[in-house]
């Protein structure tokens, strides 16, 4: 670990937690809103677990992670709309809790929080089996095909982690009117697995054979 790495780290933490934080208690008008609260604890405590772990143990990983400067146009357009929809939901969901439009019930909530820590558990577990996970869509020097564990079912398991994690955030925000604008990630998600498996095919050796023996992108028996 160096200097450099944790200051950077360190820094897109509290600048994640300042952003989200604007973007849900400003247009709720207040900071009562338990629901963004909840929330914010899902996401951040874990996050901050994950990286003190991956800091220590992993720093090489940690900054794989860090590096968001994608090169591909294609991946970078998918990135753009994805911030941009992650943008909208998170203020409808603010504004949706000033104005009283819908709320969901407690059970969806308390249910969608579940679902959200189980997915980041199975985030966990794919960083442990693939130590070539980048935040970026690129073949690294000495990448090898990983398949085995969550990667034998699936040949994205962190997309399906991250499907199941952005699906459940606006249901434990408590608006169904986000969870709508989240549903323009599915179209995103496959959008972007089919760029990256392109590249893949063409520059990670034995990743088409890979595919021919793990027929499912992302969920088992549908994709």
């Amino acid at each position: 670990m160096t200097k450099k790495l944790f200051v950077q780290a360190i820094g897109k933490y509290f600048a994640g937690v300042a952003l989200m934080g604007l973007l849900l208690f400003l247009p709720a008008g207040t900071l009562r809103f338990p629901n963004g609260w909840l929330l914010m604890g899902l996401l951040f405590i874990p996050m901050l677990i994950a990286g003190v772990v991956m800091m220590l143990r992993a720093p090489a990983l940690l900054e794989k992670r860090l590096n968001t400067d994608e090169r591909q146009p294609e991946q970078k357009e998918v990135i753009l709309h994805s911030g941009l929809m992650f943008l909208a939901a998170f203020v409808i969901a603010g504004l949706n809790f000033r104005f009283g439009w819908l709320h969901l019930p407690s059970w969806v909530v308390h249910a969608a929080a579940v679902l959200f820590l189980l997915a980041y558990l199975m985030w966990a577990e794919v960083m442990r089996e693939n130590a070539f996970l980048s935040r970026t869509v690129e073949v690294q020097e000495g990448q090898t095909v990983v398949d085995t564990g969550l990667y034998g079912v699936v040949r994205h398991p962190m997309y399906a982690a991250s499907l199941v994690l952005f699906l459940s955030m606006p249901l434990v925000l408590g608006s169904i009117f986000s969870f709508l604008v989240m549903l323009l990630y599915p179209p995103l998600i496959v959008r972007r697995i089919r760029g990256e498996e392109r590249l893949l095919k063409k520059e990670l050796p034995g990743y088409e054979e890979y595919c021919a023996r793990v027929k499912y992108r992302l969920i088992p028996f549908v994709w």
